[in-house]
C-alpha cells in the first residue's frame, strides 16, 4: 500500500534520515516507525501508566478500588439486550 506523503517537513526529515542512514526512504520510514514503537513501548511500564492515569483522573489507589468487580459489571457491558 503506497504511502503519500504531502507534508514538506515529513519529507524532509524522511529523506534526511534515508540519507543519515544510507536507506531507501522507505526503510528510513520502516526503520524510523520501529524505533518510534519501540521508544513508546519503553518509556513507562503498564503500571506507571495506570499511575499516571489514575493521578491524572484523581483516582485514589485504596482498598476499595482494589476490589475486583463483580462479574454482573462485566456481564452489563457485553449485554446485547
Amino acid at each position: 500500500m503506497p504511502i503519500n506523503v504531502n507534508n514538506p517537513q515529513a519529507d524532509e526529515l524522511t529523506r534526511r534520515f534515508a540519507k543519515i542512514a544510507g536507506v531507501s526512504i522507505t526503510d528510513a520510514i520502516v526503520i524510523a516507525m520501529k524505533e518510534a514503537i519501540e521508544r513508546r513501548r519503553n518509556s513507562e511500564t503498564p503500571r506507571q501508566t495506570a499511575a499516571r492515569l489514575r493521578e491524572k483522573h484523581g483516582i485514589a489507589m485504596n482498598d476499595k478500588a482494589r476490589e475486583p468487580l463483580p462479574r454482573e459489571a462485566f456481564d452489563a457491558m457485553w449485554d446485547e439486550g
